[in-house]
């Protein structure tokens, strides 16, 4: 079997890589922080000590980061993956990124003579965990072809969606529909409340009619339990992905006014201290009069 290599162990790369080594790829890993690794060690995989070290014991290498600097860091660093590949090599990133991060990765790959994909992914880490994902790609069809078969262990849904930039593209657009759908979400129980309408039989009620949606099963629950505080699914997450997309927005001259909200409201909850909490505390920040 290919050889595979995965950076970044966190909330979604853990258990991806754990997904990979049920499926019986060999693996090598490397984390920022060690002790995700070594549990990963713990179940079969190999350890490395830099993401270039990952990419000369790997035929195909993935990785899977919080930020744009991250990606910089790991993919063009001084001991970054480029500085271990090799022709022939897939490198794929399933980090959401800019544009701009996605053509620069993937420019310095080909002149490594390796091929690059960006495929981020989408589901939660319920998603990650159950190797259920949806997996956007972008880059060269025989690449694609090649990672196949990897991205088949942990997506359930995985599509080629074009050249490269196609996959962050899809990407975004998913998280203008997350965001925008979570703001919605949290006005609307907001507004129910205040109304006098009990939660509980609203959510039932919601989820047969028109208004049901996936982010409504996703976040209808944290909302009726209050759990507002540090999460998977954090708003540093959004707070990102809103501003990537308002400035895409604004590199096609699109005027984008839930677009623009959201990266408001997120960019403000992030300020106030609460990049860790579940993406559904734009519900409290409505109740003081965030909104």
């Amino acid at each position: 079997m290919m050889k595979v290599g995965f950076i970044g162990l966190g909330n979604m790369g853990g258990p991806m890589a754990r997904n990979l080594l049920a499926a019986g790829f060999p693996l090598t890993v490397h984390n920022r922080s060690p002790a995700k690794a070594e549990a990963l060690a713990a179940l079969g995989a190999s350890v490395a000590g830099s993401p270039a070290e990952v990419a000369r014991a790997s035929d195909v290498v993935l990785a899977c980061l919080p930020t744009v600097r991250d990606v910089d860091d790991v993919f063009l660093g001084a001991e970054g993956v480029l500085a271990g590949a090799r022709g022939g090599q897939v490198l794929a990133d399933h980090s959401t990124v800019d544009i701009a991060m996605t053509r620069r990765v993937g420019e310095a790959t080909r002149a490594a003579g390796a091929s690059f994909l960006d495929a981020p992914i989408s589901g939660g880490p319920k998603g990650a965990e159950d190797g259920s994902l949806a997996i956007m790609v972008g880059g060269d069809a025989e690449a694609y072809a090649k990672a196949l078969p990897v991205f088949q262990a942990m997506g359930r849904t995985v599509a080629h969606l074009g050249p490269s930039g196609a996959g962050t593209t899809a990407k975004l657009a998913n998280q203008l529909l997350v965001a925008t759908g979570t703001i919605a979400i949290c006005e609307a129980f907001l507004l129910a409340a205040r109304a006098g309408v009990d939660l509980e039989k609203l959510h039932g009620v919601l989820e047969s009619s028109w208004g049901a949606s996936r982010m409504l099963g996703r976040n209808a629950p944290f909302i009726l339990r209050r759990e507002f505080g540090p999460s998977p699914a954090p708003v540093r997450n959004l707070a990102k992905d809103t501003a990537i997309i308002a400035a895409l927005a604004r590199e096609h001259g699109l005027d984008l006014p839930l677009a623009a909200a959201a990266e408001r409201v997120y960019s403000e909850l992030a300020a106030r201290g609460h990049g860790e909490w579940d993406i559904t505390a734009v519900l409290p920040f409505l109740e003081g009069g965030g909104g």
